[in-house]
């Protein structure tokens, strides 16, 4: 990554898996040209290696989630490459857990869509002088996550952000209950459990059950 100066505008290399976010994204930049000029737009991760690689932009924004390798990916992937390599990404995800993720990842910064554009230039700079930019109302929620989990006030699968009726289901599906099963079991209805477990297989980052409960196991969440 090139190390940006007061000389010109941050360079960004912008990355998500549909173009018209890009263009929004573009857009929003736009009126700080001053500021932040945007060098390169990669649709998906695999096309962002190369690019990165390329232009060495100061700053790569990215997605979180997108289709085949996520932000995540591309964040530990760049990191491995340069480590003095700068990953903000952006979310609609307002959870602790993908924020404690690209932290663990590498990441210089979470922030939500919902941000300005004022705001966004203002975090990129910070982030690009090496402060660890999250969104606010993220960061102190995510805070009092840490204080609790040192305290050990959570229930198994809290670490890896579980609800606590999230883990109920996970722990249920580890001793083989069908989805009728759990329902039965905790007297709500299947479209319910089909509900926490979507939820279950986005914070696990897996795609099905047998994905969940083999995290389970070898997390030992419920040890």
């Amino acid at each position: 990554m090139s190390t940006p100066t007061s000389a010109g505008p941050l360079r960004i290399v912008l990355v998500d898996d549909h173009e018209m976010v890009i263009a929004g994204l573009k857009a929003m930049l736009s009126p700080f040209r001053g500021r932040v000029r945007v060098v390169g737009e990669a649709i998906g991760a695999d096309q962002a290696v190369s690019m990165v690689a390329s232009l060495t932009p100061d700053i790569v924004l990215c997605d979180v989630r997108m289709q085949g390798a996520s932000g995540l990916d591309l964040c530990r992937n760049l990191r491995e490459r340069d480590p003095n390599s700068k990953v903000v990404l952006l979310s609609v995800y307002d959870d602790e857990q993908y924020l404690f993720q690209a932290l663990r990842a590498g990441a210089s910064g979470y922030l939500l869509k919902k941000i300005s554009g004022e705001e966004l230039v203002r975090q990129l700079e910070l982030a690009a002088t090496g402060t660890t930019v999250i969104d606010a109302a993220l960061a102190g929620r995510a805070v009092d996550t840490a204080a609790r989990l040192q305290s050990d006030e959570f229930w198994p699968g809290a670490r890896h952000g579980l609800t606590h009726r999230e883990s109920e289901v996970l722990s249920l599906m580890v001793t083989g209950l069908s989805n009728r099963g759990i329902a039965t079991r905790l007297v709500v209805s299947d479209e319910t459990i089909k509900s926490h477990l979507r939820s279950i297989y986005r914070k696990l980052g897996v795609g099905d059950r047998t994905g969940a409960v083999a995290t389970a196991l070898r997390e030992g969440i419920f040890q």
